[in-house]
């Protein structure tokens, strides 16, 4: 079996589609799966991860062709809003255009069962839930870095942490107000900063931001975000899956989340902390409670194992039977 696994945009997208393409050519690697990231039909599936007019060109003649199609479900009209500059203005007419552009494949791949929900909301295309998985190895001895980062970005235990873009949707409005109400704690968030891709609102958000909220820009080592953070705190309005959150997991680290349908799978009290009021003052009650390092342990202990059923090793096996399904 052969197949063409294409990431339009590849050398212009980031963060966790970025990250989750890597993750799926690593699978395929230890699969021992053929394949080209060219696009072409000369292969057994077509499989792309971007649903760009390239794509969307290929997919078309792919099906005419009798080649089977998978497409990620990586972007939805939902989360693409409050992303960057201009992608509200975007979101609205992205919706038709993907219930089209998704239509056009044989079968999906969600990364949770709340995008499956969503998706089912867009076409009719079989969905199949996938996580995007984690990448274990890559955190390997990210504890060694925990006094050089520390230093770097002036960070002092408990440090209340977040890892990826940093855009207003993934709660930024919260997070920066949390370190307002709570002066005693280092809040940092590890992630590219771009301010000429953010609106008005987000710029302000992070320029006014109090002295105890550090944003670090790109740093050239993500364990050192993992090793210098003690408490993962994603205050986050929309999300697909959040490998950013996986990863803290496996770091063993605490999970502070806004009860929404994406976390369902966390259970509040086990691995995690829930908020569900749409306020700060709920998030400042669990923070308070997380200063306790003993159920800082027992939160990180439990998100640590959890995180196995998602190691790249469980997921590759859903990707063979995919292909293997629709091939």
């Amino acid at each position: 079996m052969k197949i063409s696994h294409y990431f339009e945009f590849e050398d212009h997208v980031t963060g966790g589609i970025h990250e989750s393409v890597v993750h799926q050519r690593k699978m395929l690697d230890r699969l021992a799966v053929e394949y080209t990231i060219e696009p072409t039909l000369d292969v057994d599936v077509f499989h792309c991860n971007l649903m760009g007019p390239r794509s969307v060109w290929y997919a078309k003649r792919a099906r005419s062709q009798g080649v089977p199609v998978i497409a990620n479900t990586h972007v939805t009209a939902e989360d693409f809003g409050d992303s960057f500059r201009f992608t509200n203005a975007l979101a609205k007419p992205l919706h038709p255009y993907l219930r089209w552009a998704y239509g056009l494949a044989d079968a999906l791949v969600c990364p949770s069962e709340y995008n499956r929900k969503l998706i089912e909301t867009y076409t009719d295309t079989p969905p199949t839930v996938i996580s995007n998985g984690v990448d274990r190895e890559k955190l390997d001895g990210f504890e060694s870095l925990e006094a050089e980062y520390r230093e770097r970005y002036d960070l002092s235990s408990p440090t209340v942490f977040l890892v990826g873009h940093v855009i207003k949707r993934k709660g930024l409005e919260t997070f920066v107000e949390l370190a307002r109400r709570l002066p005693n704690l280092d809040f940092a968030w590890f992630g590219p900063l771009d301010l000429s891709l953010k609106g008005r609102e987000t710029t302000t958000l992070i320029e006014e931001a109090p002295d105890n909220c550090t944003f670090t820009g790109f740093v050239d080592d993500i364990r050192g975000a993992y090793a210098a953070g003690d408490i993962f705190c994603f205050p986050t309005h929309e999300e697909n899956e959040g490998i950013a959150l996986l990863e803290a997991m496996t770091a063993g680290k605490p999970l502070l989340v806004r009860d929404i349908e994406t976390f369902s799978w966390l259970e509040d009290g086990e691995e995690c902390l829930k908020v569900a009021d749409s306020g700060v003052s709920g998030f400042a009650d669990a923070l308070e409670r997380l200063k306790d390092p003993a159920l800082r342990n027992r939160l990180g202990t439990n998100a640590a194992h959890r995180s196995e059923e998602f190691s790249l090793s469980m997921v590759a096996n859903r990707y063979q039977s995919l292909y293997e399904e629709v091939a």
